[in-house]
């Protein structure tokens, strides 16, 4: 049964960083892509970053050049490094998983992937 577990989230004045942690258990994780999605009080989960199996890497705009993606398959974890924090990145985080190999592109739709994690909670104060 393939399980994902965020971990890391917590409040964090503007300015500062966090780093969210998703376990994965279940499937061989280093041959999926895996995203990053965010979901604020009153709007639809958006993308935030994602990483093919090959490492290729793929950000919103909104977060380009403040969060890093990155796997590590050893620990069959994937992190989002946030740094600058800003108060609109308040929302839970959400980790998801695509388990079909052989896919190279980029996946940045909620509908692309077929596993999801609970969501880990960051909030920003300004």
């Amino acid at each position: 049964q393939v399980q994902l577990v965020e971990s890391g989230g917590g409040l964090v004045q503007a300015g500062g960083s966090l780093r969210l942690s998703c376990a994965s258990s279940g499937l061989t994780f280093s041959s999926y892509p895996m995203g990053w999605f965010r979901q604020a009080p009153g709007k639809e989960r958006e993308f935030v970053a994602a990483i093919s199996w090959t490492d290729n890497t793929y950000y919103a705009d909104s977060v380009k050049g403040r969060f890093t993606i990155s796997r590590d398959n050893a620990k069959n974890t994937v992190y989002l490094q946030m740094n600058s924090l800003k108060p609109e990145d308040t929302a839970v985080y959400y980790c998801a998983v695509r388990p079909r190999t052989g896919i190279t592109r980029i996946l940045t739709g909620v509908y692309d992937y077929d596993y999801w994690g609970q969501g880990t909670q960051v909030t920003v104060s300004s």
